[in-house]
């Protein structure tokens, strides 16, 4: 079965020089044209195996708030963080930002979440609308634990595909949804459905408040072992393009046919191998200052 992650294809686009002085951030701007969006989006439902939250298989989208000249996410983001999907932090400290994206099933939430907190490692999320609402236990937990909250679209459409209006609207309905459950705005934390962006979603994106984090590293966990993916190919992934400042992509999901989780099984020895490695964990809103 042909899959997609939030994720990109298997293609780790090199790092750029950071586009200003000012944050400490490596990103690349959009190429003028997106990437072809994987063939089949990211499953929705929970899959036969997917732990029970007090959900419906299909949420109905949340509403539409109003934003107010206090509201975060109408305030757009400082210009220095504008046009650019940042990839890696630009730094010289060795460490490390796990991310965690949420738009499928919550099968390896609490595996995830028992493991950052046996070894102590902070670690930031990102998650849809249509997540929170399907499974509001699972982002409380998150969010109890410490974690950072952020937006992922409310129902994880192609950006490239959708007009302004519609970007807007899943931005607001997704952290409606999200904000509920932690007591925080998921502004300024955002990341495109499949990685997939151009030039004008980054600017509808930074006029919401939102500044969009890719990653340095997929760890292609989320291809299961189907398609060859093991625990190893997991860690080494990581340990391959290991840097200071780098930002890693797992998903909390678990496939929807071998019903593997490999990222949340090769997190405690990754965590491993980056600690002997010299290496620390930092949220991204730590990296943000």
């Amino acid at each position: 079965m042909a899959l997609s992650a939030c994720g990109a294809p298997d293609t780790l686009t090199p790092d750029l020089p950071a586009a200003t002085s000012t944050p400490t951030a490596t990103a690349t701007a959009a190429p003028p044209s997106t990437s072809t969006p994987e063939p089949t989006p990211e499953p929705t439902s929970a899959g036969p195996s997917a732990t029970t939250d007090t959900a419906t298989p299909s949420p109905t989208p949340g509403p539409t708030p109003t934003a107010t000249a206090d509201d975060p996410t109408s305030q757009g983001v400082p210009e220095a963080w504008r046009g650019v999907d940042v990839e890696t932090f630009d730094t010289s400290r060795r460490v490390v930002a796990l991310t965690f994206d949420g738009g499928a099933s919550n099968i390896a939430v609490a595996s995830v979440l028992g493991t950052l907190d046996r070894l102590d490692v902070p670690a930031t999320f990102f998650v849809t609308g249509a997540f929170a609402r399907t499974y509001p236990a699972s982002v409380r937990a998150i969010a109890a634990a410490g974690h950072a909250v952020g937006n992922h679209s409310d129902t994880h459409p192609s950006f490239p595909d959708s007009t302004d209006e519609e970007i807007r609207t899943e931005l607001a309905r997704a952290d409606a949804s999200i904000s509920a459950l932690t007591g925080e705005r998921t502004a300024p934390l955002f990341r495109f459905p499949f990685g997939d962006r151009t030039p004008l979603d980054i600017q509808v994106v930074n006029d919401a408040g939102y500044i969009p984090f890719r990653w340095t590293v997929d760890t292609l966990g989320w291809q299961g072992t189907d398609e060859g993916i093991t625990v190893a190919t997991v860690r080494d992934r990581v340990l391959d393009t290991l840097q200071p400042g780098q930002i890693v992509l797992m998903h909390v999901g678990a496939h929807p046919d071998d019903g593997s989780t490999l990222d949340a099984d090769a997190l405690p020895g990754m965590v491993g191998d980056l600690r002997e490695r010299g290496y620390d964990f930092v949220t991204i809103p730590e990296m943000l200052g």
